[in-house]
């Protein structure tokens, strides 16, 4: 069969063939009597055969050694390739991620979509300095899709660079708290925490019933930003996380002052007041505990409270009965 004939077959153009031959990874097994190559079966079968493994993605050198080498195995090229793949692909993947966001964010001409490729870049600077200048800038300059954003916050560990990057994405419009919902999803637990402290400062109802998903964590930490956000927003269901809070000793003042908000609506007062009181009778609830359930039981309206202070203020716990026959004197006052 000649070279032509072979190209047709093959689908290897007849350019490459010759290549190949040059390279010495088939060889024509015979030639006319004008001297034209021909090749037999077994020729096209080592052209077929070359192609496959081709199609893995290795180089013609590693593919002749295949072919030749009776002793060549292929399991630890075939490794090689998996990590060679994935590696590309993760690139790739990247570079795609990159110019879907510089399309969202439509720049106007070449540069403006420079400016906005330096502040991607910078967001994923190994200079905390360098992340914060670009968070704060994406403000009223060059616009930045909110997806690079909201990656920045959910993987930023630097806390003045965390903190822009929440002030700039509460002014970021909507479509935050969607994304940052799917932090909340996480399997890992730092990225639900970063998600619950940037959607507690993040306004409005969506981010509000983002944050009640973010009560029934397995973290407590992630139960206590969500809180005393919800807290302030007039939620009742933080209460317990609330109380929680105020037992562990984990922001109590901010746990408190949630409550607070929350007791000022008159039909949540008593209820308020009794979670706190059935808290600080449980059995396990330790002195410190109790002395502050006992400050939160102060900013709590109603009389259930003052008849639990009044109480409170004979405890056999000294601390405990001095703080309330205080508190007592101030309401008293007020």
């Amino acid at each position: 069969m000649l070279i032509g004939e072979v190209s047709r077959r093959s689908g290897v153009s007849a350019r490459m063939l010759r290549h190949y031959e040059s390279l010495g990874l088939v060889r024509p097994s015979g030639r006319t009597g004008s001297n034209y190559r021909e090749y037999g079966a077994e020729d096209i079968r080592r052209i077929l055969h070359i192609e496959s493994l081709r199609s893995l993605g290795m180089s013609l050198r590693d593919v002749g050694r295949a072919l030749d080498d009776p002793g060549f195995t292929p399991s630890a090229l075939v490794g090689d390739l998996i990590a060679q793949t994935t590696d590309r692909i993760a690139a790739e993947t990247e570079l795609l991620t990159r110019l879907r966001r510089i399309d969202a964010a439509d720049p106007a001409d070449w540069e403006e979509a420079l400016q906005v490729v330096a502040l991607l870049q910078a967001l994923g600077s190994q200079s905390a300095h360098a992340r914060q200048r670009a968070a704060l800038a994406t403000i009223g300059g060059v616009p930045v899709p909110v997806e690079a954003l909201v990656e920045a916050a959910l993987s930023e560990t630097e806390p003045n660079v965390a903190g822009a990057l929440r002030w700039t994405l509460v002014r970021s419009g909507d479509g935050v708290p969607a994304l940052l919902a799917k932090g909340l999803r996480s399997p890992v637990v730092a990225v639900r925490r970063r998600a619950a402290q940037c959607l507690a400062v993040m306004p409005g109802e969506e981010a509000t019933a983002h944050l009640r998903d973010a009560l029934t964590d397995p973290d407590a930490e992630v139960r206590g930003y969500a809180a005393p956000a919800l807290g302030t927003r007039g939620v009742t269901e933080a209460v317990p996380a609330l109380i929680d809070m105020i037992v562990a000793g984990t922001n109590d003042i901010g746990a408190a002052e949630a409550l607070g908000v929350l007791a000022s609506d008159g039909t949540a007062s008593d209820r308020i007041a009794t979670a706190l009181v059935d808290r600080l009778a449980h059995d396990t609830t330790e002195a410190p505990a109790r002395g502050r359930l006992t400050q939160a039981l102060g900013d709590v309206p109603g009389t259930t409270a003052s008849r639990a202070l009044t109480e409170l203020s004979h405890d056999g716990d000294r601390a405990v009965a001095l703080t309330a026959a205080y508190l007592l004197r101030l309401r008293d006052a007020g």
